[in-house]
């Protein structure tokens, strides 16, 4: 196997002892964590709606008419009231979203295999989009593929051995302890349905269906389980769904397996790769890489790198995990990666891996421009969409404004109104402005029109909420109030220390960043004139960021201390990353002063949460330091990856992965100015390589090529006609015309 063959996989030798060691597979909708075990398999199963419980109205109609008392307090500077206050009027009712549930397990036990175990591999391989297991027992080589068909809708596993009639198997469902909650029944002589509630008032119910197709041999049901004796080979093809989607989820799985069980397992999996390397392979990151190490299994290339040695092949392998996994968490049709993508062994899982939409759900989406996988950012749009309904009711009945609002949470029903009594984070009403930025940003690589016109209702709607949401404060300045800065806790001179305020610095670059994108939307699509002038007007009057007493951007409108300097939340530099009205070009003040803030944060212990060192890398990236850049891409392997590469909060979290992909690209390319940067922020241990397929702001794709830190070649392809303009170390500047579907070479 060439090294670069072995690049494109994670792969171990031995099974995973715990589910961070399990290897994931997904389309989207459908998710496993395999552990590979040779004589008893499990395969942790996810649908991506189940989920406990139904749709409720959670908005406490206490908040609007204390909303003034609110203000009052918080203006006032009298804290500990306006948080009593605020945590009993604000807060949901009930006070919790729902929660994202496991589907069960899929247990395997095999015959034959009394046996020691020699030879054993197992691995991800992510060119293909397929897991394998392979190992000999009792002079018999076995062998398993599996994968999740996006094209199919099915979990399929291939299992073959070298010995004809070789493969006998009982296969079950298990839930853990909520078996009470579900029942498995037999489908004929080669399947099982296991019919389950997912609990809660109006909760669905969901349906998982197993059916075997063996060559030779035989099937058969008993109780619970389905038996496979003296076959060849062995495919077993898993359909499941709820009635989030489906009347009769069963009914409906069955059908998909009755119709998949006569198409030829080569066809499944040709069918697989086919539409997984659509999007996986358009783009491919070549690193300096070293031969003996890429051989290495995958845990044991973690731990060296962990004690100091240099290893660019895993961060070119790490880099593309994260393309694999939004591939497999989040395509269209199903919905968004949650805090866990879609992949949770857990009924109670930290955080309910619910869509945090202070910062978690967004840096899901983060490399999805970028990294050239469009479409799945289309399952957070459809979110955005069915927020605008509840969002409306939480913005009358909670502020009495206009347009939508969502707080810092929400769930499959896509609830809006505030999660927890959390009051650091709780009461936070940006959450649906933030993610309508994700549409802008749609256009602002696609340059397709037709699609703005689309969602500009949406963002025009979020933006509204705002204006009327604001209020003037003493200086004529328009302010939010209450907010918080995410999820940060100030001091006051006095000692008195608090979270809710009037005016966080996040959210006047968030309302900033979409008052903007709606000015230049409605101009784009000729439309709205008086509503321009509206924003327009407001953006003149909204406070301007302030640099602090230590040369810091201030997180608050005043220059409080931080009660925490440390927090892993660095709201207040949203405009540098992913926001673009801090750059150090434009605006070097701002630049040296979000420097200065990130310089404080790590010195006092920042970025110990994946997600955070995701975001940091992205900071350094946008403020072009290499060295501090690739410092944080090391920081983020050695300090929070799990050895199946997860990112690790701690527990699991998959948004510091996605941060993580979007940071390494961000370092090789950017286009948030008028101009297309190459190698803004190449570390110099990365002085050759290659890159193709990444995009850039205007609708341009970018293959290049680099040697001793210089750009040698590159090529432009355009998706539409307009001006380019490019740059990067050992390019002159290029400005060109380009025509749609053209491409245009230039070298160094």
């Amino acid at each position: 196997m060439t090294s670069k063959e072995h690049s494109q996989r994670l792969w171990y030798s031995e099974p995973a002892q715990n589910w961070n060691e399990a290897l994931p597979i997904g389309n989207g909708r459908l998710g496993a964590m395999i552990f590979g075990r040779a004589a008893e398999e499990k395969l942790q199963l996810n649908e991506d709606s189940v989920w406990y419980g139904g749709p409720r109205d959670r908005n406490n109609e206490d908040a609007l008419p204390n909303l003034p008392k609110l203000r009052q307090l918080i203006l006032e500077g009298k804290l500990r009231e306006a948080e009593e206050l605020a945590a009993m009027t604000m807060t949901g009712l009930p006070e919790a979203q729902r929660h994202y549930l496991p589907l069960g397990d899929l247990l395997l036990s095999f015959g034959g295999h009394g046996q020691p175990v020699e030879e054993y591999s197992r691995e991800l391989d992510l060119d293909r989009g397929v897991s394998r297991v392979s190992y000999i027992t009792g002079g018999v080589s076995y062998t398993r593929e599996l994968f999740a068909s996006y094209p199919d809708q099915a979990i399929v596993v291939r299992i073959t051995s070298d010995r004809k009639h070789g493969i006998s198997l009982k296969a079950r469902f298990n839930r853990q302890n909520w078996r009470m909650l579900e029942k498995t029944e037999k489908w004929q002589d080669s399947g099982l349905v296991m019919n389950g509630e997912c609990g809660g008032q109006g909760g669905s119910t969901f349906a998982a269906v197993l059916r075997a197709v063996a060559e030779d041999g035989t099937t058969r049901t008993l109780g619970e389980h389905l038996l496979v004796e003296g076959a060849s080979s062995v495919t077993l093809l898993l359909a499941a769904g709820t009635t989030f989607r489906q009347p009769d989820p069963a009914l409906h799985a069955k059908r998909q397996l009755e119709a998949l069980s006569s198409v030829p397992y080569e066809e499944l999996l040709a069918r697989h790769i086919a539409d997984y390397r659509s999007l996986f392979g358009r783009v491919a990151l070549t690193l300096p890489e070293n031969p003996e190490r890429s051989g290495l299994p995958t845990s044991e290339r973690l731990n060296r790198f962990r004690q100091g040695e240099e290893d660019h092949g895993l961060i070119s392998t790490y880099f593309q995990y994260g393309r694999y996994l939004l591939i497999a968490s989040s395509r269209p049709g199903s919905l968004p990666a949650n805090l866990q993508g879609i992949w949770n062994d857990s009924f109670t899982p930290a955080w309910d891996s619910k869509f945090t939409i202070n910062i978690n759900a967004q840096m899901n989406y983060w490399p999805a421009e970028i990294c050239n996988l469009a479409e799945c950012h289309e399952p957070l749009f459809d979110l955005i969409e069915r927020l605008r309904e509840p969002g409306r009711v939480t913005a009358k009945v909670m502020y009495g404004c206009g347009g939508f609002t969502a707080h810092h949470n929400t769930d499959i029903w896509a609830d809006t109104a505030p999660q927890d009594t959390y009051l650091p984070a709780s009461f936070w009403p940006l959450g649906a402005a933030w993610l309508c930025l994700h549409l802008w940003e749609h256009y602002r690589f696609s340059q397709d029109r037709y699609y703005l016109a689309q969602v500009y209702d949406t963002m025009k709607e979020a933006a509204q909420f705002l204006l009327d949401y604001l209020i003037e404060d003493e200086s004529g300045q328009l302010i939010t109030c209450p907010s918080v800065s995410p999820e940060n806790t100030y001091q006051l001179p006095g000692g008195e220390s608090g979270v809710l305020c009037a005016g966080a610095s996040m959210d006047f670059q968030i309302i900033g960043a979409l008052f903007n994108a709606c000015v230049q939307s409605s101009e784009i699509i000729g439309r709205d004139e008086v509503f321009r002038e509206q924003l327009l007007a407001a953006l003149g009057r909204l406070p301007e960021p302030k640099i602090g007493k230590y040369g810091q951007i201030q997180e608050w409108m005043e220059d409080y201390e931080e009660v925490e300097p440390g927090h892993r939340h660095i709201s207040h530099l949203f405009a540098l990353y992913p926001g673009d009205a801090f750059t150090v070009q434009g605006t070097p003040e701002l630049a040296t002063a979000a420097r200065t803030t990130l310089e404080r944060r790590l010195a006092s212990g920042g970025g110990h949460t994946g997600w955070s060192r995701a975001w940091i890398i992205n900071f350094w990236a946008r403020l072009q330091d290499e060295g501090k850049a690739y410092t944080n891409v090391r920081a983020l392997l050695e300090h929070s990856t799990l050895p199946n590469l997860f990112d690790n909060h701690p527990p699991f979290q998959i948004d510091g992965n996605f941060g993580g992909t979007a940071g390494i690209a961000e370092m090789l390319l950017q286009s948030h100015t008028e101009v297309i940067q190459l190698l803004p922020a190449l570390p110099s241990s990365w002085s050759e390589g290659s890159v193709r397929g990444l995009r850039a702001r205007g609708g341009y794709t970018l293959d290049f090529t680099w040697t001793g830190g210089l750009v040698t070649e590159v090529v432009v392809t355009c998706t539409v006609s307009g001006p380019c303009r490019l740059e990067g170390p050992g390019l002159a500047p290029v400005s060109f015309a380009g025509e749609a579907g053209s491409s245009y070479s230039f070298t160094g």
